[in-house]
């Protein structure tokens, strides 16, 4: 590594350290020499074990493809399988019962159920876009989706539709009197809304169009007043607020019998900012790009300037908003969503740091100790920008089981023990999204008992692990097929299951994954209400718009009501987790080629932009046009199934070959617009299109189907190529 700084017993690249010594460690109060001395104590203590797990990881994939072919009948007995995964250590015994001791948790994570953003970090606006998330007008979101629909001329497109705008109002107009309903009437009958006071206490009163007064069904559920003339009205509901914004004067306010300009609804309550599957950071000058943002957040300073319909715009982070309560007493809100870090996961070396045997060091190393740093500026500050219990919420991904979560444990005590933080300061959350984690939840729980905060299921990553994990087992059914599958519902329900009971109710999150369709609101609307009533106390969403319209499902289901009758079932079968998702029945030759193609297309509409562009999460159009969120979880599970269909004779290699070179240029078609979009046909011989190639047809050797070392690989490739141009 050229450009280099030595510090001890590291050799850090020339930009990443000047970030740190000249922007991040000033305000912190550690002294310099003494950080970068205690990283190269840590580093040396760490490393190793890492890539002693990552053996193990190793070690057990290969007794798995062992045990597959060594029992090629189907069914194989479940007995004798979970008793081969006992005695190789893949399955752990399962402790007594015990309550998680998290504490010192913000109520956005611990107490609140809501909708949660995630984010690409390296994106400074939409990193700061998702930060003020926190609050959405629930009418834009609904006119300008499909939300509403467009029949009998209610049209999104064009100038101003008052007729849309009136769909939109009586939309609102039901969910308020489903959440904050009225002793009498409707919310759609009131002319005016009015505070008025009685023996020195301010209530809500709805002077409805009959002449009629009545108040809130509820009382306390009027929570206050803002604006500088009082014309806002705040309202509670399952611990989420409603602010009505009222201006007889305005366009839209004219249009509501009550003067209703606006209905704003807390909407994400927390962001993840992410440091790992949706970034595209193959070195030292992109980490710096992402940690400068996460510095920024931390430091509240994060600003963008872009332009945007021939117009400048500067982002900033929001304010909290101010009100008072029926007291006339001054509160304030959290005018941002509560920010958690993704850092990235064990498998990664980055050469952004080298030890003092020239070794690069495990980026999920530098990533812990970096984030946490940075995080030190809000929780010094007089004034917290973001947790106000004084803790740094880390999410951690991709880690197989107890040992590996253990393993983040002692890597997290170590970062306090270099920074000087109270021991559980740093909060963690353990993405559920491995097979081994998955069997073993309830010991990597125990493992991070004091400093979890959260637990999540996902389709995504799971699914591809899931198709790795069974590589030689045989072939794998499609992978639309997998929704339907015992192993998926008894994953979705056991992670909840175990999570009551380990105590997370009121301490901690469990969520679900995310929406995959930003474009397909309506659809959302009628589906995603199944995370709330699965127990799920938060819910990922692709956009700010789709938050505010999911948080809609939040006030049609209590939560912490849900989970309490889930509480009840019983736990669901592991031996159902333990049953891979195998194909049983023949697929026709169209059947076949339709799933390659399927999975082709995608991939390459991911990969080409990943590599050629970097970027980490985009929008991509799947094979019949519909824009699909898509990130490297989604290519695990593509990139895994065409490996496996591959290995087990289902396809040819020239069938995925030729598949590969006319699903490329579908894929070139599709992106004909986009002036940076380098094609990939008729020449197929780019970095993008040979990652695809590598992916698949090496994609049965990849560490445990992960798609990272290629992609970082081909990247690094395109940026050279770039250079020297």
């Amino acid at each position: 590594m050229s450009n280099t700084v030595h510090k001890g017993d590291l050799q850090i690249a020339a930009n990443l350290y000047h970030l740190v010594q000249d922007e991040i460690l000033p305000g912190t109060g550690i002294e310099a020499e003494a950080f970068w001395a205690g990283f190269g104590r840590l580093v040396h203590e760490l490393a190793p074990l890492n890539r002693a797990l990552l053996q193990r990881r190793d070690q057990l994939q290969a007794e798995l493809d062992e045990w597959y072919q060594s029992h090629p009948e189907r069914p194989w007995s479940q007995v004798e399988y979970q008793a081969f995964l006992e005695r190789t250590g893949y399955l752990v015994p399962e402790g007594d019962d015990f309550t998680i001791g998290t504490s010192n948790v913000d109520d956005e994570i611990a107490r609140v159920a809501g909708p949660q953003l995630v984010v690409p970090v390296s994106n400074a606006r939409f990193a700061l876009n998702a930060a003020n998330a926190r609050w959405g007008s629930l009418y834009d979101a609904l006119y300008g989706t499909d939300a509403i629909d467009e029949q009998h001329g209610c049209e999104r497109s064009g100038a101003f539709n008052p007729l849309r705008a009136g769909r939109v109002i009586e939309w609102t107009q039901s969910l308020l009197d489903q959440s904050v309903p009225l002793a009498a009437g409707s919310h759609a009958s009131v002319s005016a809304y009015r505070v008025v006071e009685s023996n020195g206490q301010r209530r809500l009163e709805a002077l409805l169009s009959n002449g009629d007064c009545t108040g809130l069904q509820q009382p306390e559920q009027f929570a206050g007043v803002g604006g500088e003339q009082d014309d806002i009205i705040l309202l509670r509901h399952h611990d989420l607020h409603i602010e009505l914004h009222i201006d007889r004067e305005h366009t839209i306010g004219q249009l509501s019998p009550a003067g209703v300009k606006d209905v704003v609804l807390e909407s994400a309550l927390s962001t993840i900012q992410d440091c790992e599957d949706s970034v595209a950071a193959v070195d030292a000058d992109d980490k710096v790009g992402v940690y400068r943002n996460w510095l920024g957040l931390m430091k509240g300073d994060l600003s963008e300037t872009f332009t945007k319909n021939g117009r400048q715009h500067t982002r900033t982070l929001a304010p909290d908003r101010s009100y008072r309560d029926p007291d006339g007493n001054p509160f304030i809100l959290p005018g941002r969503s509560l920010l958690l870090v993704r850092n990235v996961g064990h498998l990664m070396t980055t050469d952004a740091i080298l030890d003092n045997q020239g070794n690069e060091i495990p980026e999920g190393i530098m990533d812990g100790v970096i984030t946490s740093l940075c995080a030190l500026h809000d929780l010094q500050s007089g004034q917290p920008r973001n947790s106000r219990c004084g803790s740094v919420y880390i999410v951690k991904p991709k880690m197989h089981g107890p040992e590996e979560v253990a393993f983040t444990n002692r890597l997290f005590d170590r970062v306090e023990d270099l920074l000087g933080l109270a021991r559980h300061t740093l909060k963690v959350g353990v993405m559920d999204e491995e097979r081994r984690t998955t069997v073993n939840l309830k010991e990597c729980i125990r493992a991070v008992k004091d400093r979890l905060v959260f637990i999540n299921t996902g389709f995504l990553d799971r699914t591809g692990d899931e198709i790795h994990t069974s590589m030689a087992a045989g072939p794998v059914m499609p992978k639309e097929w997998n929704k339907d599958q015992p192993w998926l519902n008894a994953y979705e329900d056991g992670n909840l299951d175990i999570g009551l009971a380990c105590g997370l109710q009121g301490k901690a999150q469990v969520g679900k994954g995310m929406w995959a369709k930003p474009d397909e609101m309506a659809q959302m609307l009628a589906t995603k209400q199944v995370h709330p009533l699965a127990g799920a106390s938060c819910a990922w969403v692709p956009s700010p718009t789709a938050a505010t319209l999911h948080a809609t499902h939040y006030h049609q289901v209590s939560v912490p009501v849900r989970q309490q009758q889930l509480r009840q079932r019983e736990r669901a079968r592991l031996e159902e987790v333990l049953t891979p998702p195998l194909l049983a029945t023949s697929l026709s030759v169209e059947q076949v080629q339709a799933e390659l193609d399927n999975n082709a297309q995608g991939l390459l509409g991911y990969v080409v932009r990943w590599v050629d562009q970097g970027v980490g999460c985009s929008k991509v159009l799947d094979i019949s046009g519909t824009g699909l969120m898509e990130d490297r979880a989604t290519l695990r599970i593509s990139s895994q199934l065409l490996a496996n269909w591959l290995q087990h004779g289902v396809c040819t290699q020239e069938q995925l070959m030729e598949t590969l070179q006319r699903m490329a240029a579908v894929v070139d078609v599709q992106n004909a617009a986009d002036p940076a979009y380098r094609p990939m046909a008729p020449g197929f011989d780019g970095p993008a299109f040979q990652a695809a190639c590598d992916l698949v047809f090496h994609g049965a050797e990849q560490p445990n189907g992960y798609t990272e070392p290629v992609l970082h690989a081909r990247r690094r490739q395109r940026k050279a190529m770039d250079a020297v141009r």
